[in-house]
């Protein structure tokens, strides 16, 4: 990847060896609008942040403890080193094609008061979207006692606020205050807002080693606790990078490249084999009948129906999920051979003729008994594009390590790779390696045998896409009748054309489609949207949106651009603006929405299509989204 790098010559503030450097410090982002300052207090170390002129965060104290040692009181700081960097680099798969790092940086040389006690670092880097910093112990290599089991950084509010969180596979918690919530922890990401209605998006960049935190209910008012899992370490510490995404609307987040700008460069020596793009998918369709008399199935004859319905229609891929080997949960299915009915070989044989990729589902029950390297070889050797991993197992920590192992031997036999079932965060180590194209990392829509309401989407879009790519599986068009399909359990509620708007909103290095070709094709106007999508976006704006509410996104593609708008279970009026479009350009307008009577419950595929009309940049107009409903809207280049 191409890079102008300029790096700041680094200034050593203070060097004393008798480790008696002044306590008082700070850091600001390089547009001047955050400051972080630090101070030592009843000889423990603390952090305030200032955005805008507003105390975000009071005395927040900072610090690690483990078995054998506390570094958590008792402070001295040694000495400190300030620099500032900034870069310019082009993503592999990410929101935005063209990323800038720019931040400035302060790194405490600490240890305990004690003589003997091991020096260690605490690095904070200041952006002009937000705060980051992480722990490092290079004194304690090699040594035994190297596990923690304590996190005592706090993030402390000045007043009570609101906040949402990552719940798994069922909708996100919130809105709901920190005074009211009755339970001790919170799963990252969470997303506040103060009394002051900036937002601040609490994540954790760069889980490489160590267990994914969690965030605990202090006794201290108005306080989250970091939580670090007990996680080993004996090779020396450097623990993730805790996050503070700052902005002034929700948006503001999850347009922000700070996780990957917190992650290592580029591993892969040529990753032009990284190609992100849209996917059909086995596993919902089967049990579709199609009006030709033909049923979807497990098997070979389907695959190659699908895969033609991809080449025709710039879709890039085909996923063959799980059982293709056999029962996925079956000690003895064996993923090195497909099951009756499936033919491996003449699938890959027939995808590539077509211009189709394949991505083949693996879990850990198969991998682990016939071997994780053994089986992404032979992936690689049919010719498989990527890999769905399902069904992880171990502990956090062992599932961090884990999903690295699983990822760099795909990047080894070039293969992308997305993740399922409850996996580790997504935290911007997609810069890193980029074949890691997606997580599910969320509720996908009819999974965990339970279907999302539209309230989820847009809290999802706030919330989980803050930590990276989603596969929601999103894209459904025969809303009526998909509860008659074996792995469809339950009644999908929603809209038509938010199906649409949903494959703009949501940000993924695999969208995967999961309905059939057939029903695609009964709306044929409406499939045209999604067959004008480009395999990848160019950008990412969020125009409007306030979370659990609605969002609007525009994104770019080449020339033309794509708008998404959604709501929860209201109906809206939108107005969307059209000043993100370049000065002097017009374009040919396309709108795919609901109609007046269209709702998620009763109505659903009711929907229109608006063609040829003209917009630029000094165009407002208003959209109409039906209760639970989207719009999209295709700009062509004029």
């Amino acid at each position: 990847m191409r890079k102008e790098i300029i790096l700041f010559v680094l200034l050593t503030v203070a060097c004393l060896n008798s480790c008696s450097v002044d306590s008082g410090y700070n850091i600001n982002s390089p547009d001047k609008r955050i400051t972080v300052s630090f101070n030592i207090s009843d000889n423990a170390l603390y952090y305030n942040l200032v955005s805008i002129g507003d105390t975000l965060l009071r005395k927040s104290k900072i610090g690690l403890a483990f078995e054998n040692n506390s570094f958590s009181q008792d402070v001295v700081i040694c000495s400190v080193d300030t620099s500032s960097f900034y870069e310019k680099w082009e993503t592999v798969n990410g929101k935005n094609k063209k990323v800038i790092n720019n931040y400035n940086q302060i790194i405490l040389h600490c240890r305990n008061i004690a003589k003997d006690s091991a020096q260690y670092n605490i690095e904070f880097r200041c952006f002009d979207d937000g705060v980051a910093f992480r722990y490092s112990f290079p004194g304690m290599k090699d040594k035994k006692s190297n596990k923690i089991y304590k996190d005592v950084s706090e993030i402390s509010f000045t007043d009570d606020f609101t906040f949402w969180a990552y719940n798994g596979e069922s909708h996100n918690v919130g809105p709901v205050t920190w005074t009211s919530y009755n339970k001790k922890t919170v799963r990252i990401p969470v997303v506040v807002k103060t009394k002051s209605d900036q937002y601040i998006g609490i994540h954790e960049a760069a889980i490489l080693n160590m267990a994914p935190i969690e965030i605990r209910k202090s006794s201290r008012e108005n306080t989250f606790e970091i939580v670090q899992p007990i996680s080993k370490e004996f090779t020396g510490i450097t623990t993730s990078w805790r996050t503070l995404i700052i902005g002034e609307r929700p948006g503001d987040l999850i347009e922000s490249d700070l996780l990957v700008n917190l992650n290592d460069s580029c591993k892969i020596s040529y990753p032009s084999w990284v190609k992100p793009g849209k996917s059909m998918w086995d596993w919902r369709v089967w049990g579709y009948k199609a009006l030709d008399g033909f049923e979807y199935g497990l098997n070979t004859v389907s695959h190659k129906r699908l895969i033609d319905f991809a080449s025709k229609n710039n879709i890039q891929y085909l996923l063959i999920d799980a059982d293709w080997y056999g029962p996925e949960f079956d000690s003895n299915s064996d993923p090195t051979k497909a099951r009756k009915g499936v033919n491996v070989e003449e699938c890959m044989k027939y995808a590539k003729e077509k211009g189709v990729g394949v991505i083949l589902y693996l879990n850990d029950v198969g991998a682990k008994k016939f071997g994780l390297e053994r089986v992404i070889k032979q992936f690689s050797e049919w010719g498989a594009a990527g890999v769905k991993y399902g069904f992880m197992t171990g502990t956090s920590q062992e599932k961090v390590i884990h999903t690295r192992e699983i990822v760099k031997l795909c990047a080894k036999y070039k293969l992308m790779v997305v993740f399922h079932d409850n996996p580790v965060p997504p935290s911007g180590d997609r810069r890193t390696f980029p074949n890691l194209i997606a997580k599910e990392f969320c509720h996908a829509q009819a999974d965990a045998k339970c279907s999302y309401f539209p309230e989820t989407i847009v809290t999802s879009c706030f919330v989980n896409m803050l930590a990276g790519p989603l596969d929601m599986t999103n894209g459904w068009f025969g809303l009526n009748g998909a509860i008659s399909r074996p792995k469809v359990f339950k009644e999908i509620p929603g809209t038509v054309a938010a199906e649409v708007a949903k494959l703009i909103v949501i940000y993924s290095g695999l969208t995967v489609l999961p309905d059939s070709p057939e029903e695609y094709l009964k709306k044929e106007d409406l499939f045209d949207c999604i067959r004008k999508m480009p395999s990848q976006f160019d950008s990412y704006k969020v125009l409007d949106g306030e979370i659990g509410k609605y969002i609007i996104v525009a994104r770019q593609s080449g020339l033309n651009w794509f708008i998404g708008s959604l709501t929860n279970r209201d109906k809206r009026t939108l107005n969307v603006d059209f000043r993100f479009l370049p000065k002097g350009e017009s374009y040919q307008a396309t709108f795919y929405e609901d109609t007046q009577d269209t709702h998620f419950l009763n109505n659903k595929e009711s929907y229109r299509v608006r063609k040829d009309i003209k917009v630029n940049r000094n165009t407002k107009l208003k959209i109409y989204l039906a209760p639970g409903g989207g719009n999209s809207i295709w700009l062509k280049k004029l």
